[in-house]
């Protein structure tokens, strides 16, 4: 269950430039100084299209509640691959023919010379992952997502890879800011936007539960029979990442983590929610979980009497039910929850796939923001 653990939280290309970090204040924090937080959030909001004609809904297939597949094809005539659609990373990258790994023996792979659209960039890329790397080299072809075409998009054909093994997809779909991805290169998102695409720049999530069939991203608009109530707005406090910030967490009245503020990547390509290990041990203390085999575990007749895990987010209780963080793996009952972000950024969490399932999620390019309703 452990392999799409960190798949989006950090994707970086082979160049990497390390310059001082000074800390600065978020815009939220500004805003909120100023009392101007209200009416930035109110002038920054347009109405999202209600016309189904003008959204391209796409199908994702659930494997296991593990990971949301859907599928997309590139080149002429087109060649099918299943991908995951990630706010995690900015690239789009498929295995080529070619590649020589053990992972490429059993995913579908890119064949240039069956493409007549095909153009061969050239630049050799290497991207990393929380769960693997991937090397290669960038092309250019048309990709579409359903009934969205973006040509001459540059994407990253893989000749090695490592950590992907076994996986129920052939590659990734990055939809994360264009910081994130390869130099010189302009994410399928933005592609589709320059061209035209979709009237909105936006794209949603509907992730459901314990069902193959039924969850979809959607782009150019929100379909609203996807969640209940209205939509809540967060600022985006970091724009290369779909990062906001969270006021705390707490269980039972009580705040057991993020005390004085922190930062979440919402991250599709994230199975589960990771956080700094000292503060994911208190919350397993809280629940009385136990460690066996590296995994938190609790009675299962405890999910009955365990609370909810309370994410407060611009002043607005997200609840996580103990039904949707603790889940049954033969027999064992375990916590969602996994430590490890302190080794790439103290103060930082991840919610993942084990969050969004529970709330329908707009990812809004034009205003920096994203938007959170209960999932119907």
């Amino acid at each position: 269950m452990k392999w799409l653990v960190l798949l989006g939280l950090v994707a970086l290309s082979e160049c990497i430039v390390i310059l001082p970090l000074k800390k600065m204040k978020t815009l939220r924090e500004t805003l909120r100084e100023k009392n101007l937080l209200n009416n930035f959030l109110e002038e920054q909001a347009y109405r999202l299209s209600k016309n189904d004609s003008k959204i391209t809904i796409h199908p994702l297939r659930n494997y296991l509640d593990t990971a949301y597949v859907g599928n997309i094809t590139i080149g002429t005539p087109p060649q099918e691959f299943r991908v995951v659609f990630d706010t995690g990373s900015a690239n789009l990258w498929v295995p080529c023919i070619t590649c020589t790994s053990p992972a490429c023996y059993t995913h579908k792979t890119f064949n240039p010379q069956n493409s007549s659209s095909f153009r061969e960039v050239g630049s050799p890329i290497t991207i990393f992952y929380g769960s693997g790397i991937i090397q290669g080299f960038l092309g250019s072809d048309t990709v579409r997502i359903g009934n969205l075409v973006s040509p001459e998009q540059s994407f990253g054909l893989s000749l090695e890879e490592y950590g992907f093994d076994s996986l129920p997809f052939d590659g990734i779909l990055g939809l994360a800011f264009p910081a994130m991805g390869i130099e010189d290169t302009i994410p399928i998102f933005d592609n589709l936007w320059s061209h035209g695409a979709f009237s909105e720049p936006v794209f949603a999530f509907y992730l459901n539960t314990n069902k193959p069939e039924g969850s979809v991203v959607m782009f150019g608009g929100v379909d609203h029979r996807y969640y209940k109530g209205e939509l809540n707005w967060i600022p985006v406090s970091q724009t290369s990442h779909w990062q906001i910030s969270m006021n705390n967490i707490s269980m039972n009245g009580t705040v057991t983590a993020c005390s004085c503020g922190c930062e979440a990547l919402v991250d599709t390509g994230t199975s589960l929610i990771y956080g700094p290990t000292k503060l994911v041990t208190n919350i397993h203390k809280l629940m009385n979980a136990r460690l066996e085999n590296s995994e938190y575990v609790v009675s299962c007749d405890a999910v009955k009497t365990l609370p909810p895990v309370i994410f407060n987010i611009n002043g607005i209780d997200y609840p996580l039910r103990p039904q949707a963080y603790i889940i049954k793996i033969q027999n064992n009952c375990r916590s969602v929850f996994q430590g490890g972000t302190e080794n790439s950024s103290l103060n930082t969490w991840i919610l993942g796939d084990i969050f969004l399932r529970q709330y329908f999620s707009v990812f809004d390019r034009k205003n920096r923001r994203i938007g959170l309703a209960p999932a119907v």
